[in-house]
């Protein structure tokens, strides 16, 4: 069975994204990380444009839900709908609270919904244990490693 180590972290947070990158670092985790500032860049990064072929899957697209051009919402929804990344590990990690985005996101077809620890010590135990559960010990659809 493959597995992949690329990430896509899908944060339109420049902070957020740095400590990201930086609690990766500190948990020694060797991965890809591609960053979409948005949801239409996500979405054109997983599913391409007429002018360029998607990126390899992820092993996991970590996913906010407040995002510019289109939210993490109709991000998810167009990730479950189409059938190249209709069973795609999808973690929503967001600072939403908010009953209803939890509901609706699994609704949609969200693995895990996780809220952003505000206390940086917190975010990068958090990040730690998501990288290292989807690269190293989940084994993807045969599909989707291969991707």
């Amino acid at each position: 069975m493959e597995r992949t180590n690329r990430i896509l972290l899908v944060e339109d947070s420049e902070d957020d994204v740095e400590l990201a990158m930086i609690a990766f670092k500190r948990n020694k985790l060797d991965v890809d990380i591609t960053v979409a500032r948005d949801g239409v860049s996500a979405l054109e990064m997983l599913h391409g444009t007429a002018e360029k072929d998607p990126m390899p899957l992820p092993a996991v697209v970590l996913l906010d839900l407040q995002l510019p051009k289109v939210d993490g919402h109709e991000v998810l929804r167009r990730i479950r709908e189409t059938p190249a990344t209709s069973l795609l590990p999808v973690v929503i990690l967001t600072s939403s609270l908010h009953e209803r985005d939890r509901l609706q996101t699994y609704k949609t077809g969200a693995n895990s919904y996780i809220v952003k620890p505000v206390d940086f010590e917190k975010f990068v135990d958090a990040a730690g244990v998501i990288g290292k559960y989807w690269t190293r010990m989940n084994y993807p659809p045969p599909w989707v490693a291969a991707g």
